[in-house]
C-alpha cells in the first residue's frame, strides 16, 4: 500500500494531540493529496457528506516487533490490555482510524482537490492511506458499549490563559488551542504541579503547569 495523501495540522509532535478524533472540533486541518492522486474526479460527490473516515499510519510508532498487550493511557499506564482492545499506536500494523468533519473541498490550481477537515487527532505530515465517507445508517450505533473506556473519566481541566499571553496567539487559533489544553495533554500518570510542560502548536511553543484541576499557561513563544 502507498499513502494517497498527507494531513497538515497544527501539531509538529505527538504531545498535545487529542486522544481521539472529534474531541476538539475547532481544530482545523487540510488533507493534501500526493501528485498521482490529485484528480478532482476521485473526490466527486464527497462534498455531500458531513464526515469522513481517515485510514492513516502511526508514522512515529513503526516497529519491527509487537506486543499482545499494551498500557492504555486512559487507565493511567499501569494496567495492561490486549492490543486489539485498545487504540494504542503500538500495533502489529501501525494503522489509525479517525472520523473527522468535512468542512469543504477546494480545488487548488497546483495541489488539486484539498480537503478541509475539523476535529483531526493526527500529527502534521501524517500519511493517509485511504478516505471513506461516514455513513450514518451504517456507522452510527447509539447502543454501542464502550468497554473499559466507560469506566474512566475523560481528563478535563480549567484553563487559565492570561490575556497578555492569549494575545500572542492568532485569533483564529485561540479556540482550538484552549480546547486542546482543556483536554489535559499530560500523560495520565504524570501529576507534578511544579513541572512545566511544553507543547508545540501552530508554530508556537506553549508552556503550562497543571495543579489539580487547573491548567495555567505560563508562556507563549514563536517557534517550536
Amino acid at each position: 500500500m502507498n499513502p494517497i495523501a498527507i494531513i497538515k495540522t497544527d501539531f509538529p509532535e505527538k504531545f498535545g494531540i487529542p486522544r481521539q478524533s472529534g474531541l476538539v472540533e475547532s481544530l482545523e486541518a487540510r488533507i493534501i493529496f500526493k501528485s498521482e492522486y490529485r484528480n478532482a474526479d476521485a473526490v466527486r460527490g464527497l462534498e455531500d457528506f458531513s464526515h469522513i473516515w481517515l485510514i492513516w499510519e502511526f508514522s512515529e510508532a513503526v516497529r519491527d516487533s509487537w506486543s499482545p498487550t499494551v498500557r492504555p493511557p486512559r487507565l493511567g499506564g499501569n494496567v495492561r490490555m490486549g492490543v486489539f482492545a485498545t487504540r494504542s499506536p503500538f500495533r502489529p500494523n501501525p494503522l489509525g482510524l479517525s472520523c473527522v468533519k468535512l468542512k469543504k473541498v477546494v480545488l487548488h490550481p497546483k495541489l488539486g482537490p484539498v480537503l478541509y477537515v475539523a476535529g483531526a487527532d493526527l500529527m502534521d505530515g501524517t500519511p493517509i492511506y485511504d478516505i471513506k465517507p461516514y455513513i450514518p445508517y451504517a456507522d452510527c450505533h447509539p447502543e454501542a458499549v464502550g468497554g473499559f473506556t466507560t469506566t474512566t473519566n475523560m481528563p478535563s481541566v480549567e484553563v487559565v490563559f492570561p490575556e497578555d499571553l492569549l494575545r500572542k496567539v492568532p485569533e483564529e487559533k485561540r479556540e482550538a488551542l484552549i480546547g486542546v489544553l482543556s483536554q489535559d495533554p499530560r500523560p495520565r500518570y504524570q501529576n507534578t504541579p511544579e513541572r512545566t510542560y511544553a507543547m508545540g502548536f501552530a508554530g508556537m511553543t506553549v508552556r503550562f503547569t497543571v495543579d489539580g484541576g487547573t491548567l495555567t499557561v505560563r508562556s507563549v513563544e514563536k517557534g517550536v
